[in-house]
């Protein structure tokens, strides 16, 4: 298996194991909406195979063919038919129209430049049915605990495929004009073989840019809400969830 490969499949593992509430958001929103369901970014299937399981009838795109054949690999051992290809979400289509389509877990943030927003924004505004909704979150960017831990590197302890894994990760800011930031990740074994190690670009979205993305965009309604509730946005939240409206 490649690194790529192996890559993917730690990856989602890592992400399988965090705790965190977007799963189940994002399961009761697909099963409420009246129609079919995209998600972007669906990675390896850590949302999307709950929403097959569910019955939903969900597509999915990423750019990872890596992490795609992991999804498909682990759909074809539960016996899901997925409906997934590769794409960039910001120049995308799709063979038929959507009630909801979902950027879940941060993904809108690897996107770095104002022009890349705005393709998503519009791309995916074209493939919703009329009074359709998109949904997507971003993490709240915490000054305190970025000042205080960004620039380290922090490790812990992951169990892959029944071995302990060393995984490894640093965050730090290069860019303080655009607030463009690099996350490093690196694998090592407890001998100290190290199975990959790459780094992803992304950029710190606060509310008041995603606000003016949304008045800039297509859509004509948007509301904000805080880590996967109803509850109004606050400081007390750490991800912040938008759900924008194509009119019907």
């Amino acid at each position: 298996m490649d690194s790529d490969r192996l890559q993917a499949e730690f990856m989602n593992t890592v992400y399988e194991s965090a705790s965190r509430d977007d799963v189940t958001y994002y399961l009761a929103r697909a099963t409420t909406a009246e129609g079919p369901v995209l998600e972007l970014g669906c990675g390896a299937g850590r949302i999307y195979l709950e929403l097959l399981k569910a019955g939903v009838g969900a597509d999915g795109i990423d750019l990872s063919a890596d992490s795609l054949a992991v999804l498909r690999e682990k759909a074809e051992q539960g016996g899901l038919d997925p409906n997934v290809w590769q794409a960039d979400m910001t120049d995308f289509s799709a063979d038929r129209e959507y009630a909801l389509v979902t950027c879940p877990f941060n993904a809108i943030q690897e996107l770095t430049t104002i022009e890349q927003q705005q393709a998503l924004f519009e791309s995916v505004y074209d493939v919703l049915a009329p009074g359709g909704i998109f949904v997507f979150d971003t993490f709240v960017p915490d000054f305190e605990y970025i000042g205080e831990k960004w620039g380290e590197w922090q490790q812990r302890t992951v169990e892959f495929r029944g071995e302990p894994i060393e995984f490894h990760t640093c965050s730090r800011i290069v860019d303080e004009v655009t607030q463009n930031y690099v996350s490093e990740k690196k694998a090592i074994t407890q001998d100290g073989e190290q199975l990959f190690a790459f780094q992803g670009r992304a950029t710190l979205l606060p509310y008041r840019e995603l606000e003016l993305l949304a008045r800039l965009s297509p859509f004509e309604s948007w509301e904000v809400t805080g880590d996967h509730t109803d509850e109004r946005l606050t400081d007390d939240h750490s991800a912040q969830v938008w759900t924008l409206e194509k009119a019907g």
